[in-house]
């Protein structure tokens, strides 16, 4: 029997959230299987198990945050059969008919893939495991079964017993899943009473999604119920999430205080942590470590806006998306040749300046988990064509929240892209361990005199670029002159061909 501890998956991390378990006790998994999805101060991450066998015990609940070292799963060798922690809690019903593997984990995790312990039906599975039988189908609450059989009932009191409170939908597919939320601890758990086939009433119908989709509707604050489907047997997809996201409030802790504020809570306490919390002290370290100098300039686009164009209509970047961003990415890599200082980073400890002869550039992201700063690592050495995929594949990574620690370590400069939002530009702090950042504004339609030094007025695409710089090392000069020639860049591409 083997016990899978928690590992440290970063740079030193400490502790981790159990967020999701993808296996159930019983379950026989080969090695390298994904067992269970974690989030550490970094990112989400899938672990793998580095054992084979039966899973004997779930040690750790979801939600719950354990130090690295933490005994999180027991696997035993082979079909050994799981331990007393899987073992009916003492309080369960003595008629209560058990699983092939035993009824509930130490989490009180049920097996119900045996009909009878689920009041009937075949391949019956408790959150997504099992064959998938065609379409998704959904069955009445246990809770509601007919008299007659008097299995439903039971499967009821079964479920109640093991886990204290409240009840568990069964569907039959092994994406499209659900659990009941639960009541309090301290509430009573009462037995559904038959129904007559005269009173009975048709199951309450609740919206269908898959777990991702799931949890990323819990984290966003969204009622899954609230949204139209647009996946096939009316399945929520995670589309329709983010589509509900982007219009409504923006921010996870906004449509908390809104949902509260319709329950008449006059505060509410989210915990701050994860993502969240590191985030927090990664920009308390930086902006009281460093020195901070931020710098602006107004530049006219035109020219970059028209490179874009046809870059998307390129042959060779057909396949990838383009956009002013990349145009900037390029330009600070290639600024940077002529002020190296600004990918340098300040060594308090040796009392050295380290200058790097790479470009791991960090592009920051906005997720619902907080903000990450995935970097692409020699981003200088890229072809343009190389340069767009790996800015879309950052990106897309970072939304669905599989950004993993050793992406966002080793960055050496960060670009903040404030203009997606319609923001002109900001004030942004160094990511810890970097000399500088550069904040790139919205552009905008704007009046210009154009050509320069004339009196001619046009409607020129105009944004503004801010660089925040650790003044310690890169002093007002350097900073300017960088700033100066990736503005440069971006009026008139071709002089790209200078650097």
């Amino acid at each position: 029997m083997n016990e899978y501890k928690l590992p440290d998956v970063g740079e030193g991390l400490t502790e981790a959230e159990i967020v999701t378990w993808k296996v159930k006790v019983g379950d026989v998994i080969k090695i390298n299987d994904i067992v269970v999805e974690i989030e550490t101060a970094k990112s989400l991450v899938e672990l793998p198990s580095p054992y084979a066998g039966t899973i004997q015990a779930l040690l750790v609940p979801e939600g719950e945050t354990v130090a690295v070292g933490t005994p999180m799963i027991r696997i035993g060798d082979g079909a050994e059969a799981p331990g007393p922690e899987a073992a009916p809690p003492a309080n369960a019903p003595a008629d209560a008919p058990a699983g092939p593997s035993g009824s509930t984990s130490g989490l009180g995790v049920i097996d119900m893939s045996n009909p009878a312990a689920s009041g009937g039906g075949e391949n019956q599975t408790l959150v997504g495991y099992g064959p998938r039988e065609g379409a998704a189908k959904r069955r009445a609450r246990r809770g509601a079964a007919s008299p007659s059989t008097g299995t439903g009932a039971a499967a009821q009191m079964q479920v109640q017993g093991a886990f204290g409170r409240g009840d568990v939908e069964v569907v039959e597919t092994t994406e499209v899943v659900e659990v009941n939320d639960v009541v309090a601890d301290d509430e009573p758990a009462v037995p559904a009473t038959p129904a007559t086939p005269a009173t009975s009433a048709p199951a309450v119908s609740r919206a269908l999604a898959k777990p991702p989709v799931r949890k990323l509707a819990k984290d966003l604050g969204i009622d899954l119920a609230a949204l139209t489907p647009s996946g096939p047997d009316g399945i929520v997809t995670r589309a329709d999430v983010e589509a509900a996201s982007t219009d409504g409030s923006s921010s996870e802790g906004g449509r908390t205080q809104a949902r509260s504020a319709a329950q008449g809570e006059r505060e509410v306490r989210e915990p701050i942590k994860g993502v969240r919390k590191m985030m927090a002290q990664a920009m308390v370290d930086s902006a009281f470590t460093a020195p901070h100098v931020t710098e602006w300039v107004t530049v006219d686009v035109t020219r970059t806006m028209k490179l874009v164009d046809k870059l998307r209509r390129h042959r060779d970047h057909r396949d990838v998306k383009v956009s002013p961003l990349l145009v900037v990415a390029r330009a600070c890599t290639l600024a940077m040749r002529r002020t190296p200082e600004i990918n340098a980073t300040w060594d308090a400890a040796a009392q050295e300046v380290v200058f790097k002869n790479y470009v791991n550039l960090g592009i920051a992201a906005a997720t619902p988990r907080g903000l990450v700063v995935p970097n692409i690592k020699d981003a200088d050495s890229m072809p343009l064509v190389d340069l767009a995929a790996a800015i879309n594949g950052l990106a897309r990574t970072a939304r669905e929240g599989k950004t993993q620690p050793a992406d966002m370590s080793g960055g050496t400069f960060t670009i903040t892209n404030v203009g997606v939002f319609g923001v002109d530009a900001g004030t942004p702090i160094i990511n810890p361990g970097e000399s500088a950042i550069l904040c790139f504004g919205a552009v905008r339609k704007q009046p210009w005199v154009f050509p320069a030094g004339t009196s001619r007025i046009k409607a020129r695409d105009v944004t503004t670029l801010a660089l925040s710089f650790d003044h310690r090392l890169v002093d007002g000069e350097k900073g300017s002159r960088f700033l100066s020639d990736v503005a440069a860049i971006l009026e008139d591409p071709g002089t790209a061909l200078l650097h």
